[in-house]
């Protein structure tokens, strides 16, 4: 517990932390202000580090004044300001506030902390507190309240139903949540881009992903964190949970060793495997390349693509580019150009790309590869691209800076430069988020009880997102649909339904 003049810095990720006479803080009751758009010298975005804090002020006039005008000097950008009680001599009132880092956000309590006439009861970052006590919960489709029903979904009755998918396991589709179940699977190795924390620490993570499977696709996910980052450990570990499961997300796995668990996991298994990490990010990456060159008025056969970062998503959007026919691909890494091969050689190596790859021995510069470049696409870190850089590519160039949460180059210093810039971030134009793929791609995978997710359920995912931007509307600020565009999921599990049964992997076929 931290304190400040005497009065303690609540943690409320920790419910011990809170004396029982406070008055608690939950989701409901902190509200969350809009954003707005900051200037370059702001240092980014303030959502990631949002603040909330019940304050006792005395009432009389004047204190709240000397609090507004604190956290200005302070710099924080105040959202929302709720009552919460009031008597003759106090007020109670929630504050919500932006601060530029966890370090700014406990200045700000200090100093708050010495005002006359307030005193900070408790305060907590909302990001913990909508991570409280966790995010996802099971629940039951129906309520058991008679010893009929008791029977029924469990003995005697559930034996007939065991019997039965004995004699077929086929029937496990109909008769048990198999065939709506997805498990988000990860050894902790490569969280986001925070490194490797561990299976504990991944947690969040994969609770987040459920409840996107959930809400935005109806899928019942799992999180499951392994605790081993042995390949075979973790192959045998899914396998032998795979029953359960109509698709397996591997998440957060680094690479190499994501290669080829997810390969020889494709080849044990009978259900839809897919690492998100790779196959989300180049089906999104495809869909916005796609309506960029169509603004552009090229062709993807007739671009020089350099990618930045081979890691697992460089390395599968390389593979996706050279399936959906890009002529010219160049990729890079921190020692420089690592990847520089005619199409042929590619193409021949396109499933297994990686082993092309030399990360020590790099046969020239970024520079080198960016010379008369019509498209890069950065999945590297924060620096890595510079405007003298963009700079050296070919007339109108598409910048794609996809590091999160800090991309390759910010925008303010490669629109001078670039007709077309696209970015992970959701404050920016043409957010490319693996939320526009992964979800649609479960889906349509589930609905034909896919046997596997391959090569043309990737391409029609991407073409089938990038469709959804009508060409009316098609600009170099609009090259990608919003997350929360309610046709994305139904039109990408269409495509990818449709292509997993003209290619033989399903099970099942659904009406278009």
């Amino acid at each position: 517990m931290k304190y400040t003049d005497g009065l303690p810095f609540l943690n409320l990720t920790n419910e011990r932390n809170i004396p029982q006479n406070y008055p608690t803080m939950t989701p409901k009751n902190i509200a969350r202000p809009k954003r707005r758009r900051l200037s370059p010298e702001d240092g980014g975005p303030y959502s990631n580090y949002r603040m909330a804090v019940r304050l006792e002020l005395t009432q009389r006039p004047g204190v709240f004044a000397q609090l507004a005008t604190a956290l200005a000097e302070e710099g924080a950008s105040v959202g929302a300001v709720d009552l919460i009680s009031a008597t003759k001599t106090t007020v109670i009132r929630d504050v919500t506030f932006d601060a530029k880092s966890e370090e700014h956000g406990e200045h700000i309590l200090q100093r708050l902390s010495q005002l006359p006439d307030v005193k900070v009861v408790a305060a907590s970052d909302n990001i913990f507190m909508m991570h409280l006590g966790g995010k996802i919960r099971v629940e039951s489709k129906f309520p058991i309240k008679t010893r009929n029903t008791l029977s029924m979904i469990y003995t005697p009755g559930v034996g007939r139903v065991v019997k039965t998918i004995a004699q077929d396991r086929g029937k496990a589709y109909a008769f048990t949540s198999k065939h709506n179940s997805v498990a988000v699977v990860t050894d902790g190795s490569a969280i986001l881009g925070l490194g490797n924390l561990g299976p504990e620490a991944a947690l969040p993570v994969m609770e987040g992903k459920v409840m996107l499977l959930h809400q935005f696709a109806n899928i019942d996910a799992w999180p499951i964190c392994l605790n081993t980052q042995d390949p075979d450990e973790i192959v045998q570990t899914i396998t032998a949970i795979a029953p359960g499961f109509g698709g397996i997300n591997l998440e957060d796995i680094s690479a190499p060793r994501c290669f080829d668990i997810e390969r020889r996991l494709r080849t044990e298994l009978d259900i839809p495997v897919m690492h998100d990490d790779q196959h989300g990010t180049a089906v999104v990456v495809l869909a916005a390349l796609y309506n960029a060159l169509k603004v552009t008025k090229r062709h993807l056969n007739r671009v020089n693509i350099v990618v930045v970062g081979l890691g697992a998503a460089g390395t599968a959007c390389c593979q996706l580019l050279i399936e959906a026919g890009a002529s010219s691909i160049k990729a890079c890494d921190k020692n420089g150009l690592i990847l520089d091969q005619p199409i042929h050689v590619l193409q021949e190596h396109a499933q297994n790309l990686h082993t092309l790859i030399d990360y020590n021995r790099p046969t020239g510069t970024l520079q080198d590869a960016l010379k008369d470049a019509h498209v890069v696409i950065g999945l590297s870190s924060q620096h890595a691209l510079k405007p003298k850089d963009v700079s050296l590519m070919a007339k109108n160039p598409i910048v794609f800076a996809l590091a999160n949460p800090d991309p390759e180059i910010s925008p303010q210093d490669a629109v001078p430069y670039c007709r077309i810039y696209a970015s992970g971030r959701s404050d920016y134009p043409n957010q490319c988020n693996n939320l526009l793929a992964f979800p649609g791609i479960f889906r349509g995978a589930l609905d034909i009880q896919a046997k596997t997710i391959h090569e043309p359920m990737l391409l029609a995912a991407a073409r089938a997102l990038a469709n959804l931007v009508p060409s009316s509307a098609l600009n170099e600020e609009y090259i990608i649909p919003s997350v929360f565009n309610k046709k994305v999921v139904s039109h990408v599990a269409k495509a990818v339904a449709k292509a997993g049964v003209e290619h033989g992997v399903a099970r099942r076929t659904v009406k278009a």
